[in-house]
């Protein structure tokens, strides 16, 4: 691994307030799963008891409960990005080129500003986000499938663990691209973000190597934490009529990922971070990579014809320089097509 664990929780242990607001607000949300999920239901059991049925009233109260709660999450999602993670990616940041952050309330407040004027709304930050997610999928699943050419017997169910641990990793990949636009100070984001993928790509052997590492051991601490969170949760939904079961593991579920994501990801997120600030030290995007990721993906495209459209940043670069570069490798063009 090429990262420093002591360094990260050193960086992590001067955000203590994003920490803290991270475990609110997922806390905050395993309590809506819970109490709504709860609610529904003893909702479900009263009206399946009229009916003598009051277990499968409940299951499906609970189940209406549960949706109800995730499709508001699904909708807030955006807002989450803008007011939590891009600012802890913020400071993170600052903190990983050596510069100073003010501690308490201050340090949100600062992170706020810093956000604001790399992307001025909400949407703009999705945006990008959603692009870049697109790109790096496509672009893994492509240097990925290098390996189902090679005759080597049982590398099948291998690869295909392979690339569950990678897809999950991007999670964490999409926010160091978003730490990118904020180190570089970038007033067109979509530019940035750009230069930043193309970086990816040419380092994409030295990350992919880290992101996996990283997304095993946040797996293995999830899993960990659901042990130690199940007993709780079963006393708890034991409050609600008709909720143990399947009720009882999905909310403990649901609380180890609240924990995962307050806690657990910001260490993942650093150590990646810590990575790609280490290996694009002093590199410039190499445009024969641009034009190797349009070829791939319509996404990049996109992105591209964004970055070139947007007010001119000083994230600006010779990535999008039209160079004539040799063809993809058999594997990348078996995909190339492949829309992201």
């Amino acid at each position: 691994m090429d990262f420093n664990i002591g360094r990260i929780v050193g960086l992590l242990l001067r955000t203590l307030p994003f920490l803290f607001l991270r475990l609110l607000v997922y806390m905050g949300i395993t309590l809506a799963y819970i109490v709504f999920t709860g609610g529904g239901a003893g909702i479900g059991w009263l009206f399946g008891k009229a009916a003598s049925s009051g277990a499968t009233g409940a299951f499906w109260g609970g189940l209406a409960g549960f949706g109800l709660t995730s499709a508001v999450l699904y909708w807030a999602r955006e807002y989450l990005l803008y007011l939590v993670k891009a600012g802890h990616i913020a400071v993170l940041a600052q903190l990983l080129d050596g510069k100073q952050i003010p501690g308490g309330r201050g340090q949100i407040d600062y992170a706020s500003r810093i956000v604001k004027e790399r992307f001025a709304e909400s949407s703009v930050l999705f945006g990008v986000d959603q692009l870049v997610k697109g790109i790096l999928r496509v672009f893994n699943r492509v240097t990925m499938r290098v390996a189902n050419f090679l005759p080597i017997p049982g590398l099948e169910p291998l690869m295909k663990l392979a690339n569950a641990v990678i897809n999950t990793s991007l999670t964490y990949v999409d926010e160091i691209i978003l730490a990118h636009n904020v180190r570089t100070g970038s007033t067109n984001p979509w530019a940035s973000s750009r230069d930043a993928v193309v970086l990816y790509a040419q380092n994409y052997k030295t990350m992919l190597k880290n992101a996996i590492f990283v997304t095993v051991i946040v797996w293995l601490l999830t899993l960990a934490i659901f042990v130690l969170v199940f007993a709780p949760v079963a006393a708890l939904a034991s409050l609600f009529p008709g909720i143990a079961g399947f009720w009882t593991f999905a909310l403990a579920a649901v609380t180890a990922w609240g924990l995962k994501a307050a806690l657990v990801d910001p260490f993942a997120m650093a150590a990646l971070m810590q990575v790609y600030f280490k290996v694009t030290r002093d590199q410039a995007p190499d445009p024969a990579w641009s034009a190797k990721l349009e070829k791939m993906s319509d996404k990049f495209r996109k992105l591209k014809e964004k970055a070139l459209s947007a007010a001119p940043g000083p994230a600006a670069s010779t990535a999008t320089a039209e160079p004539v570069v040799a063809s993809l490798p058999a594997a990348q063009e078996a995909v190339e097509d492949t829309p992201a």
